[in-house]
């Protein structure tokens, strides 16, 4: 079999099952599989597959075709403007999570170019990674409850993942520290210690869907980390958890984005209100028009 055959059978076989971007999947798998650049797919379509070549590609479609989500089966994830390591111990970053960074460099920029910047719940280091790459002079702190999370993003903040290799290394791992904890029991002296100070930039991807969501697809449960996606208190029980540790860490004037669900706007705003410690809370809605972040300033502290 050819290349040009196994793209084509293989792109047929995923748009029948329903799969939003048959192609780029198919191209994703197959040039992973041959350990290959894209771009090489279509330099050799006569190229003859090896048998050890084809069942390397044909494991590949059978693992995407059981469900299991592309970026675990290859390893990579675009985000942003880098490819991140994503293993099952992390979440897979979201495009609609770009504009939390967005949100938080162009602050940043104008605000506190040299920020100390607090990433709870870290992952993959995808948020908190992104941002100190665009901001050549800050310092991180990346925090995650979870070791095996914690090691994908230290390994993110120096290697370039990927088999399109478009970017740039990240390379932050010397303004990056990356703290094992619960991110609802950092402390003050945890932030110091690391970055310097009261930090500039708290932010967070928090755990926040209830844990019987029926809205939940069931390939996301059954494959991604759920202490990563659900809990409690009909999943707010970790914003509430967080944003008391962003309001003991944020100095006054600090920026606070937080990813919530597309519900919990309202609820999450009275939780940052009902701490007395921030003020400008707005509930910001992504480019759907769906409820997707928090964000507020720190006030003047008492």
């Amino acid at each position: 079999m050819q290349i040009k055959d196994i793209l084509q059978k293989t792109t047929e076989f995923f748009k029948n099952k329903g799969f939003d971007n048959p192609r780029l999947e198919t191209e994703l798998l197959i040039s992973t599989a041959l350990n290959w650049q894209r771009m090489k797919l279509y330099l050799n379509h006569e190229y003859p597959l090896t048998e050890a070549e084809l069942n390397a590609c044909r494991d590949f479609v059978r693992r995407r075709a059981g469900g299991e989500p592309a970026a675990y089966i290859v390893g990579t994830k675009g985000f942003y403007k880098h490819d991140f390591k994503v293993t099952p111990a992390v979440l897979i970053p979201r495009p609609e999570t770009e504009e939390l960074v967005e949100y938080a460099v162009e602050w940043a920029k104008k605000n506190a170019p040299e920020a100390r910047v607090v990433d709870l719940g870290t992952g993959s280091g995808a948020i908190g990674l992104s941002v100190a790459a665009a901001l050549p002079q800050a310092k991180l702190l990346a925090v995650d409850i979870s070791e095996d999370a914690l090691k994908v993003a230290e390994l993110n903040s120096v290697e370039m993942h990927g088999t399109d290799l478009k970017t740039k290394n990240l390379d932050v791992r010397e303004r990056s520290h990356f703290l094992l904890k619960d991110a609802g029991a950092v402390t003050l002296e945890d932030v110091t210690r690391a970055i310097g100070g009261k930090a500039d930039l708290v932010l967070a991807n928090p755990p926040y869907i209830a844990e019987d969501d029926p809205e939940v697809q069931p390939n996301v449960r059954k494959f991604e980390p759920s202490q990563a996606l659900f809990s409690g208190e009909n999943g707010l029980q970790h914003v509430r958890a967080w944003v008391k540790t962003a309001s003991e860490i944020a100095r006054a004037g600090a920026f606070v984005m937080f990813e919530i669900g597309h519900e919990q706007g309202q609820a999450a705003k009275e939780i940052f209100e009902q701490t007395g410690s921030f003020e400008n809370v707005s509930v910001v809605r992504d480019l759907s028009g769906r409820e997707r972040f928090i964000r507020a300033t720190r006030n003047e502290e008492n």
